[in-house]
């Protein structure tokens, strides 16, 4: 049996599962659907055609479900989709998707939405994400598994973050970062892999090893970046790690891949 305060307003139409709490002040637009478990604390507001998933939280003054800011939306019926288990912080915000970005914004399972975070139409975010306090990112970006965006980074509109990386605290970034790279900078530059979130994922020692030797020929040489993949996947080509990065780097996207400033290693 679901909890719901009597001071929070729940339309009579949204979709409520089983036992979910609402708290005091609450509110929930008639085109939300609540999974089993989910708790909504006071003050939290959810509206638009959102969708989040069982035992997800969503704390005090959350603003989920928001119309996207985005001057070309024209009240067309996007939605919002936030996976089980993931919670939301206080005052973040997370809006609706547009009919330029395919109708949907997505928030995977597990996820860690911290205090003030912002993120955009269109985006696409992985599992396991985590978006350190006040991190914001622009519409359609794409987040992949098990990455962390330090607090109060900002991610470029079109950008594609890899599974696995790490963005570093006030880091701005322009460009896409490959699958479990790090990138640090007020103007984000590539500076080596995220060994540690690869030690705490347990992936074997050998996969690690060639994913620095890998790491170390795509970004030395003079020769153009495609020459280097095409090199790295004949050198590297089957260690599951390496494999990942070369993928990312072919499908391609709108910005570019992030590099070191200047000739690097993987420390």
């Amino acid at each position: 049996m679901s909890s719901i305060h009597p001071s929070a307003i729940v339309d009579g139409a949204a979709e409520i599962g089983i036992g979910v709490s609402v708290g005091p002040f609450a509110v929930i637009g008639p085109d939300v659907r609540l999974g089993d478990g989910v708790v909504v604390h006071s003050h939290a507001v959810i509206g638009g055609r959102t969708t989040i998933g069982a035992a997800a939280e969503i704390f005090p003054y959350a603003a989920v479900g928001m119309v996207p800011q985005d001057l070309k939306y024209r009240g067309e019926p996007s939605r919002l989709e936030i996976g089980a288990r993931t919670v939301i912080r206080e005052n973040a915000t997370i809006h609706l998707g547009t009919e330029g970005g395919g109708m949907l914004t997505s928030i995977g399972a597990g996820c860690l939405i911290m205090v003030g975070a912002h993120v955009a139409h269109d985006c696409r975010i992985g599992d396991n994400v985590i978006l350190v306090n006040n991190a914001t990112l622009a519409g359609h970006v794409q987040i992949a598994d098990n990455a962390i965006l330090g607090g109060l980074s900002a991610v470029h509109q079109w950008v594609r973050i890899g599974e696995g990386a790490f963005v570093g605290g006030m880091a701005g970034v322009e460009n896409d970062v490959i699958p479990f790279g790090t990138v640090i900078g007020n103007r984000a530059r590539l500076g080596g892999l995220n060994l540690v979130g690869l030690r705490r994922a347990g992936h074997a020692r050998e996969d690690v090893h060639a994913l620095r030797g890998a790491y170390k020929a795509l970004f030395e040489g003079e020769e153009a970046l495609a020459a280097r993949v095409d090199r790295v996947a004949a050198e590297f080509g089957g260690s599951p790690l390496v494999d990942k990065v070369i993928a990312f780097i072919r499908a391609g996207g709108d910005r570019a891949i992030t590099t070191p400033r200047e000739r690097s290693g993987e420390d």
